[in-house]
C-alpha cells in the first residue's frame, strides 16, 4: 500500500514533462489521477501509459479558461469521488528579452502560469473546502526569485504564483485545505 492509496490528484500540464512524472510517482504510491493537457491526444496516450480508466483519466483542458478547469476538477470527483491534490504545473515559455518581447506572448506566460495557477487554486479550494480536506501544490521556479534573462513573463509569472499561493493558503487554511 502506497502512501497516497485511495487518493485522488488532478494535475496540469500532465501530458508531458514533469506534470507527467509526477502523475507517475501518484500512481506508484498509489493514486488515482485526472490529467489536464491542451492536447488531448497526448494526454490520453499518458493516461494510458499510466495504466487507463483504473488510474488515470485524460481531460482537454485549457487552464486559461475557468469553464475548462472546473470540468476538469469536477471530472476527477465523478470519475473517482473525490478531490484529495491540486497540482497546478501547466505552463510555456515565450522567451523574448524586453526589446524584442510582445505583448502577446507577456499575456500568453501570465495567462497559463498565474491565470491557469489561479483558476486551479480557486476551483480546487471550493471542493476541498467542502470536504474539509485537501493539498493545493502550485509549482513555481527559482526564476520567480532571482529572474532571469529573457524571462520578464515566466519570471513575473512565477513569482506571482509564489504570492498567490502565500495569500490562498491564508484564506483556506481555517477549512482544512493546504495550500
Amino acid at each position: 500500500m502506497g502512501l497516497l492509496a485511495g487518493r485522488t490528484a488532478v494535475i496540469t500540464g500532465g501530458a508531458q514533462g514533469l506534470g507527467f512524472a509526477i502523475a507517475e510517482r501518484f500512481v506508484d504510491e498509489g493514486a488515482r489521477v485526472v490529467l489536464g493537457d491542451i492536447n488531448l491526444e497526448a494526454t490520453q496516450a499518458a493516461a494510458d501509459k499510466l495504466g487507463g480508466a483504473d488510474v488515470a483519466r485524460a481531460v482537454r483542458c485549457d487552464v486559461v479558461s475557468s469553464a475548462e478547469v472546473e470540468a476538469l476538477v469536477g471530472a476527477a470527483v465523478e470519475q473517482f469521488g473525490a478531490l484529495d491534490v491540486m497540482i497546478n504545473n501547466a505552463g510555456i515559455t515565450r522567451d523574448a528579452t524586453l526589446r524584442k518581447m510582445t505583448e502577446e506572448q507577456f499575456d500568453q506566460v501570465i495567462d497559463v502560469h498565474l491565470k491557469g495557477c489561479w483558476n486551479g487554486t480557486r476551483l480546487a479550494a471550493g471542493v476541498m473546502r467542502e470536504a474539509k480536506s485537501g493539498a493545493i501544490i502550485n509549482i513555481s521556479s527559482i526564476s520567480g526569485k532571482v529572474g532571469l534573462i529573457g524571462q520578464t513573463n515566466y519570471s513575473a509569472a512565477k513569482a506571482g504564483i509564489v504570492g498567490l499561493t502565500k495569500a490562498a493558503a491564508k484564506e483556506v487554511a481555517h477549512l482544512g485545505v493546504r495550500v
